[in-house]
């Protein structure tokens, strides 16, 4: 029985990943999560100089789930590469680094500064707000989306995983310009926007006012987007939105994902990826599947 997935040219040893932003760099779950286990780890998003983030408080829990303004916090380029990237190293598993910006030469300056480092793939956050087109987030426009990938791809040494939003009216159209500007895969869903009210303080539950919410309450929507986009592209996805048990990850690889991605469980399930990547081999095992090749998009 063979758990490995290609994406994109990359051998992963199995389907499973961790969402950005979820799982730092890795360090901080070193201690809990056996990272050799992993398909490939992606890393918090790194701009090309530190972000300090939005103002706090930048967390708040929803139903089913929780919301986050964080503002991608980061150290920047210079200290990840210096840091993170040795660290990761130490470990048997693929590393994907998550890419932000506020304008495209930013995203450039970042692509080009990892050119030579010894990461595997590069996953392209293209719901950080464009300064140029009014904060209006990068994903939100597909000929925005075409001219980025493209531009991106000219300079990229690693394979390019373009990260699609879910706000918008129509992901596949989104999706196809990713594909059309040379993207050699995607991930979705980001977090959908939301806002909570606290009606005792009578203030937004986060400074930003409004937040990204994730967790199993997005599942469904992030299943039917995946599914949308496997139907529209000829691109591998990786599918994440409330992936919390193994049956959600396979639901979403039946669905038309190559390989899945873990976020928000890995706060308050440390364990959640592991116990995922044994459930879909437990399944495999069950149903007779040789390949997880032979799962990914099954249910039309």
């Amino acid at each position: 029985m063979d758990m490995k997935v290609n994406i994109a040219g990359v051998e992963w040893k199995n389907p499973v990943t961790v969402a950005s932003g979820t799982f730092g760099s890795g360090e901080e779950f070193g201690e809990f999560v056996d990272l050799n286990r992993l398909g490939a780890v992606t890393t918090k998003g790194v701009a090309n100089v530190p972000w300090p983030g939005n103002p706090t408080p930048r967390v708040a829990e929803v139903y089913g789930g929780m919301m986050n303004a964080i503002g991608l916090q980061n150290p920047g380029i210079d200290l990840f590469c210096k840091r993170d990237i040795p660290f990761l190293k130490k470990y048997d598993t693929k590393i994907i680094v998550n890419v932000c910006g506020h304008a495209p030469e930013e995203y450039l300056a970042v692509v080009e500064r990892l050119a030579d480092e010894p990461i595997d793939m590069m996953e392209i956050n293209i719901s950080c707000p464009n300064v140029n087109a009014g904060f209006l987030a990068f994903g939100q426009d597909a000929k925005h989306v075409e001219e980025l990938t493209a531009q991106i791809k000219k300079i990229a040494k690693q394979p390019i995983i373009m990260k699609l939003t879910p706000n918008v009216t129509d992901i596949t159209e989104i999706a196809k310009a990713a594909e059309a500007g040379g993207a050699d895969a995607l991930s979705l869903i980001n977090t959908l926007t939301g806002m909570k009210i606290d009606i005792n303080r009578r203030t937004f539950a986060v400074a930003n006012k409004t937040g990204g919410v994730s967790g199993p309450v997005v599942h469904p929507i992030a299943v039917r987007m995946v599914y949308q986009t496997a139907q529209a592209v000829n691109i591998p996805i990786i599918g994440m939105g409330g992936i919390a048990t193994p049956e959600d990850a396979i639901e979403m690889i039946l669905a038309g994902a190559s390989a899945v991605s873990v976020g928000t469980a890995n706060f308050y399930n440390p364990n959640a990826t592991i116990e995922i990547i044994d459930g879909i081999e437990a399944y495999m095992k069950k149903n007779g599947f040789e390949s997880v090749k032979d799962m990914v998009g099954i249910v039309k």
